[in-house]
């Protein structure tokens, strides 16, 4: 029996597969490359199907579960027949300008679906385009991907459903969201890890799995890397390196600030507080290749803080920890040296990353006492020894850094992963 966790990122796509003990039996990954706005569903469809189809025989006719993430906020428009009639909005994605504002003015106060990046206000700008018959489904990226396996849709996790405007307190749609996207389009919330649907027939057969093979609701793939991490306590946090930088820290308390780009996503009987920069592992990709990044690395003496302050986005705007559409990335001056220039960039990552934590902590969370890391950057210790300069608290690479094992995680546990006491065990 084994367990498949499918890790949708910005720049790629990887899959994990566990036993029962939770070790790797499998792993495999697809890197998207740049993409046009016209070609990413596409890809993401070739993407997912090829993960699957090209596992081992042996994995693929005894696998049990399945559970994808998507990156939060990212958003697509479907008929029926899951087909997109509009080009995926990713999660940074800010042309809904005009919604947000129409959020803001209607929303629960400090709702993070009144950021102009949110679920929420993308689906309003495709629905105020695409009319009424345009589209019949708006759907968040890891809903659309287990639609896909299943055949089935309406329903979406809790975690992807928050920046669509869920209530947490209830989770259940506030009025004031059935008011602006109207009660129809939206999905059922359920929790993350809950049972969806096994693999629709034609699609079991296409890909050579066993037909009994369970979908489960999904996660962002920040708590996807939260999870394959393993830290369970309060004030225990994770920085996940990808293309982007994002913070998730595990709060007895809830926090929020639209003004911050600060959320926090229900967590069993706790909180997952933070927030996600535009900052990131996509700024250094502008200048380096993963060979430049290794040797450069090796010259720059993390001990040493670099005079450097850049502001290290790869295109205009930021989510957090300042939410500003218009803020303009600052990567100069650039020296001769690539050595000098990558320590700036790493240091000036590294400071959002302690500006970050600092924050949540201004804002009432738990105080973060560890950090572990995820993601790509989770393999470059020069950067780790500058993290650990700054952030002055113990700074680890997680056992698991990636995604699709968090992911995986959720497949085989379920439900109870998200359970919180009242309802541990119900075996939804």
């Amino acid at each position: 029996m084994y367990f498949l966790g499918i890790d949708f990122g910005t720049s790629g796509a990887r899959a994990c597969v566990i036993d029962a003990a939770g070790t790797i039996v499998a792993e495999d990954a697809r890197d998207f490359g740049e993409l046009a706005e016209h070609e990413r569903a596409g890809i993401w469809r070739e993407a997912l199907w090829d993960l699957v189809a090209t596992l081992p025989a042996p994995i693929r006719t005894q696998l049990s579960d399945i559970a994808l993430d998507g990156t939060s906020g990212t958003v697509l428009a479907c008929d029926e027949e899951l087909s997109p009639r509009h080009p995926p909005l990713l999660y940074n994605d800010d042309r809904a300008v005009d919604e947000a504002a129409l959020i803001a003015r209607t929303a629960t106060p400090g709702h993070p679906a009144a950021a102009v990046t949110s679920g929420l206000a993308k689906m309003l700008w495709l629905k105020k385009r695409l009319g009424l018959t345009g589209a019949r489904l708006y759907l968040n990226q890891a809903d659309w991907l287990s639609g896909l396996l299943t055949g089935r849709v309406g329903m979406s996790d809790y975690h992807n459903a928050l920046k669509l405007g869920l209530d947490l307190d209830t989770l259940k749609w506030p009025a004031w969201v059935e008011y602006l996207a109207d009660i129809d389009y939206l999905p059922v919330p359920i929790a993350p890890g809950a049972r969806l649907a096994t693999v629709s027939r034609p699609r079991a057969r296409y890909l050579g799995v066993y037909p009994g093979c369970m979908v489960h609701a999904g996660t962002t793939d920040s708590i996807a890397a939260f999870l394959a991490a393993g830290v369970s306590g309060s004030g225990d946090a994770v920085t996940s390196l990808g293309s982007t930088l994002v913070l998730k820290l595990l709060s007895d308390t809830r926090v929020e600030s639209v003004e911050h780009g600060v959320y926090s996503h229900w967590f069993g009987d706790r909180w997952l507080a933070g927030g996600a920069s535009n900052a990131g592992g996509a700024v250094l990709r502008q200048f380096f290749d993963d060979r430049q990044l290794a040797v450069l690395s090796e010259r720059i003496d993390p001990a040493v803080a670099s005079p450097l302050d850049y502001v290290p986005l790869p295109k205009a705007g930021e989510r957090f920890p300042v939410n500003d559409p218009a803020l303009a990335p600052r990567l100069v001056p650039r020296p001769a040296d690539d050595a000098e220039f990558l320590h700036g960039l790493l240091e000036s990552l590294a400071r959002i990353e302690t500006r970050g934590y600092r924050l949540l902590a201004e804002l009432g969370a738990t105080p973060v006492r560890r950090i572990e890391t995820a993601g790509g950057g989770a393999q470059n210790p020069a950067w780790m020894r500058i993290r650990q300069r700054l952030l002055g608290i113990p700074v680890a690479r997680a056992t698991h850094t990636q995604a699709a094992y968090g992911a995986a995680l959720l497949a085989r546990d379920g439900l109870q992963t998200f359970a919180s006491p009242a309802t541990r065990g119900q075996g939804l």
